[in-house]
């Protein structure tokens, strides 16, 4: 056997080398591409992206044309350095940085040097390129923005990193991409395909000409345009509303699910994050910890609901059979729901309230008891959660709403599970819960939430995921945004809810929110406020909140309106979303007194006060 040993060691030894061999000859191209790249350049011809449109056809973005110095660290020979940090405006020390980012990248791979070169510094460098071999300057294309606002929904490009480069092999370091809004969800659309151009080198690194007569070359393919669902006058118009303010402002158009408008304020011009200057101004919009204007309110901010919340619980009851539209419940200026724990309300002493009146004058003891009924309806409370969870997530809150914007929360709807971790022990019944009855306590929502929730009332038990793509030339629409999804609530159960939220603008807490010839519905809310201040629950000013649609019939738009520190809903929220419905229905403003005193109106004192007083006792 021992023999043997030696020839069975060689033969191992034998078909290891041999088969190794014919991997790097068969399969292995690392080589090959290190022989073919230092023979053959490949130049990247980058199409134009796709111009954005909004729903009417008006461009909100285009193109400008941008060079970038490239660099080949291979082909680089020496040459006077302080020369060309002159040209292109940096210091050596910059330019030996970028230089051994390049070669860390690649040495043979062309990749950006300085990027976006203005029309004037292209044309000054462009004569002077050939004393530099290693260096070219490749065009390419910018955005150019055609609105100041709406850039929370737009995005902006910038370069990719080294992740996304090893992510997808599309992309080359240096390229741009699409961040955040439109450009970051349709990137694939707005892109194009890049063509390539390979070109045959001597053995002196000179161009000879095409490599295998181009027969490799490809031509680029021009990034579609796409029309979104903004109405970019609307969006203008509700950007402006909110001038030294903060929150979001969210309009759906309910038959369709197609957002109208997405204000997140502060905000910032979109232009910003264009050209040489947009390191500078992201890092400085990024480190901006007070208005954080990068944050989209309108699709991430988690907000208690407030009172907007209660027409849910009013659905739910209907549904559950727990409460007839007719039935009373009376108010004493508030109610103890358990032994000494108090709830007050505004209503008088005394008040009878049916469900019409529950909504239109917000009242809390109504909503309080309603709420007990749904989950004490149940053998436990657990199972009780459970079935209002269920009807209260049918509308789309606690979950992501699938809409096509690359950014969102879930927000909170607790389930039995939820309070399960809050109470390991047990013990919790429906009044443990009862702030889930006025939109406070653990439910949290966003304002895309709560627009959406608004849609759904307005269609009588269903709604359209919220999108924002209107159409792609020669592309289908993604079918979820064309599905209707149902509520568990009956149809036949909106209409006395419906009635209180128009009663709410007619006569209740919204009065400030008619309009003349349009059946407004609505509903108030004003939203407690905490913050840790000195390792301490603090209560600031509450939230103002508004929800509505209109016509009531015949619903076009459905809004939610969100004012941090706004004090109650009928102060800021409610007249913005109602001047925002006109002007979108109408095409003007018949309430000049109103408009003005929104469009000048500032919460900025409030915003830098630590610490605003009291909590407010009114949850209207």
């Amino acid at each position: 056997m021992r023999k043997f040993l030696l020839h069975f060691t060689v033969i191992l030894i034998g078909l290891t080398f041999l088969g190794r061999l014919s991997y790097l000859q068969l399969f292995e191209d690392s080589f090959e591409e290190l022989s073919t790249s230092n023979a053959v350049k490949a130049v990247y011809d980058y199409p134009e992206r796709g111009y954005i449109y909004d729903r009417n056809g008006a461009l909100l973005v285009a193109n400008q044309p941008a060079y970038d110095v490239m660099v080949t660290p291979r082909e680089v020979r020496p040459l006077d350095t302080l020369e060309f940090c002159s040209l292109l405006n940096i210091a050596k020390e910059d330019f030996i940085k970028r230089y051994k980012k390049a070669r860390h990248y690649s040495p043979w791979r062309p990749s950006v040097f300085v990027a976006q070169l203005s029309k004037e510094e292209y044309a000054s460098l462009q004569e002077k390129m050939h004393k530099y071999e290693g260096f070219f300057i490749q065009k390419r294309s910018l955005r150019s923005y055609k609105t100041r606002s709406a850039a929370n929904v737009l995005g902006y490009i910038s370069e990719v990193n080294d992740f996304e480069v090893g992510k997808n092999p599309y992309y080359q370091s240096g390229e741009l991409i699409g961040r955040q809004g439109v450009e970051k969800s349709y990137e694939e659309v707005l892109r194009g395909v890049k063509g390539v151009k390979r070109l045959q080198k001597d053995r002196f690194n000179r161009i000879i000409g095409p490599y295998k007569n181009g027969i490799y070359d490809t031509l680029p393919e021009q990034g579609k345009d796409i029309h979104i669902t903004i109405d970019a006058k609307l969006q203008e118009y509700g950007q402006m509303l909110m001038n030294n303010k903060r929150g979001g402002i969210v309009a759906i158009e309910p038959a369709s699910g197609e957002l109208l408008a997405l204000v997140s304020a502060p905000s910032y011009d979109p232009a910003m994050l264009v050209g040489r200057k947009r390191s500078k101004n992201f890092t400085k919009l990024y480190h901006d910890t007070i208005n954080i204007p990068l944050f989209d309110r309108g699709l991430k901010a988690q907000y208690p609901p407030g009172s907007p919340f209660k027409t849910l619980n009013a659905l739910v009851a209907l549904e559950e059979g727990v409460i007839t539209p007719e039935e009373t419940i009376t108010c004493h200026h508030g109610h103890y729901y358990a032994r000494g724990q108090w709830m007050g309300c505004h209503c008088p002493s005394g008040t009878r309230n049916n469900m019409n009146k529950g909504v239109h004058q917000s009242c809390n003891t109504y909503f309080s008891n309603v709420y007990r009924r749904i989950i004490d309806k149940y053998q436990s409370p657990k199972v009780g959660i459970q079935h209002w969870n269920k009807h209260i997530e049918s509308f789309g809150l606690g979950n992501f709403l699938g809409n096509d914007l690359p950014t969102g929360s879930r927000g909170n709807v607790p389930d039995s599970s939820y309070y399960k971790r809050m109470y390991p022990r047990g013990g919790w019944q429906a009044v443990t819960t009862i702030s889930n009855a006025i939109g406070q306590g653990e439910v949290l929502a966003s304002p895309i939430q709560l627009a959406n929730m608004t849609a759904a009332i307005a269609n009588r038990g269903f709604y359209y995921t919220p999108h924002i793509i209107k159409n792609i030339k020669e592309m289908p629409i993604d079918e979820k945004f064309t599905t209707r999804r149902r509520t568990t609530i009956s149809p036949e159960n909106f209409a006395p809810v419906i009635e209180g939220m128009h009663n709410v603008v007619e006569k209740g807490t919204a009065k400030i929110a008619r309009i003349n010839g349009i059946e407004v519905c609505g509903k108030t809310g004003t939203a407690e406020n905490f913050t840790i201040i000195d390792s301490l629950r603090t209560q600031l000013t509450d939230h103002s909140i508004f929800v509505a649609f209109a016509p009531k019939d015949d619903p076009k738009i459905a809004i939610a309106v969100f004012i941090e520190n706004g004090y109650w809903g009928s102060r800021w929220a409610a007249p913005i979303a109602s001047l925002m419905i006109e002007r979108y229905l109408t095409g003007e403003i018949s309430r000049d007194h109103l408009e003005e005193r929104m469009l000048l109106g500032s919460l900025e004192e409030e915003y830098k006060k630590p610490y605003s007083g009291q909590p407010f006792e009114i949850n209207q």
